[in-house]
């Protein structure tokens, strides 16, 4: 049976590879994923800091009862996301019912309210999933604000005490920020501003997105010759460098870009992030990481090369690549066990959905 199901894996991938576009087939394969740990309580990382015995024995559902799955908060928030983006874009997909049984358990009033109470109920949880948890709630919100469905827009208007309690801590930290986070992993600042970005663009949120941009600016903007050629490290799953660039091409127009682009990256650089990162285990809960940055890194080739100009030669070069990119970790994305399976389809949704 897993070697049928390998079988049908690959003519899929080879439809994709051709079409360069999700098809219905793999976003039914992908979506049992999240629909498998969305609901799976252990293992967990809850990242709760106590303040004493009574919270220090709770539960990740009691702690969290909408997003106590996949194993730590953001991933669940993701999975959340992933499930609303097929639901949009595949609207017959075979599992629908299941996924908004899944859903429909999520979002409700309550629920939401306890996930929205626990910023500040505690000693340090303001600073909860400070700012990668922050940017998928976000791309959550987004993702159902711009859903034309009756259910899509019930679900958003339950989730409105949490995305309001996080625009709001982010406003509030973002000013004290003095430098970005360049790891290759969730404090990854430049994420979090992309996605922030976009919210806070379409909502016409002026004062969050003016802000954004200024930091922007301030973290990114000057820098030159980015040492990508030392990327990766061993858990990575972003590139420091693609990502600040990725965020960039939301801040510049088209002409500043590729003026900053050619002075930030350098000939080494690329050559060392056009490289399929090695992945020796799938089964170890960090080095699988570097999977997801097959797809983060594919996601901002893509975003970069739709801002750059035709003529220049960056443009073709990082499609390609991403493409490569996309195919090659598609294949290998259910060869591990619960260390990629509760987060990686996200990522390669996200991937897939980029023109």
């Amino acid at each position: 049976m897993k070697k049928i199901g390998t079988i049908l894996l690959h003519l899929i991938l080879f439809s994709l590879n051709a079409q360069e576009k999700l098809t219905q087939d793999l976003a039914l394969k992908l979506s049992k994923m999240p629909l498998h740990c969305i609901n799976t309580e252990f293992p967990n990382k809850t990242n709760h800091l106590s303040d004493s015995e009574k919270d220090a024995i709770l539960l990740p559902k009691a702690l969290h009862p909408s997003f106590y799955g996949c194993l730590d908060w953001h991933s669940s928030v993701h999975g959340h996301w992933m499930l609303i983006k097929l639901l949009k874009d595949f609207p017959t997909i075979e599992n629908r019912d299941e996924i908004i049984k899944i859903l429909n358990n999520s979002f409700q009033k309550d629920k939401i309210q306890i996930e929205s109470e626990y910023f500040g109920k505690y000693t340090a949880s303001k600073g909860f999933e400070r700012t990668y948890g922050w940017a998928w709630l976000l791309k959550l919100d987004l993702e159902l604000s711009t859903w034309h469905n009756d259910l899509g827009q019930k679900w958003h208007q339950e989730l409105q005490p949490l995305t309001q309690k996080v625009v709001t801590l982010w406003k509030e930290y973002l000013p004290k920020q003095t430098y970005p986070n360049r790891t290759g992993v969730h404090p990854n600042t430049a994420f979090g501003l992309c996605f922030a970005y976009d919210w806070a663009h379409h909502n016409k949120e002026t004062d969050f997105l003016n802000l954004i941009i200024k930091k922007s600016k301030d973290f990114y903007l000057k820098n030159t010759q980015i040492p990508s050629h030392l990327e990766p490290d061993g858990s990575d799953f972003f590139s420091p460098s693609l990502q600040a660039a990725d965020l960039m091409t939301r801040i510049l127009s088209v002409k500043e870009y590729e003026v900053w682009l050619k002075k930030y990256l350098t000939k080494e650089g690329i050559e060392r992030l056009c490289q399929t990162p090695t992945v020796s285990d799938r089964n170890d809960y960090q080095i699988v990481h570097l999977d997801g940055l097959s797809f983060s890194r594919a996601w901002n080739m893509k975003k970069i090369a739709k801002k750059l100009p035709n003529h220049n030669k960056l443009k073709l070069r990082f499609n390609k690549i991403a493409n490569q990119f996309i195919y090659k970790s598609l294949k290998v994305i259910f060869d591990g066990g619960y260390g990629g399976e509760h987060w990686l389809a996200s990522f390669a949704i996200y991937a897939l959905s980029l023109e």
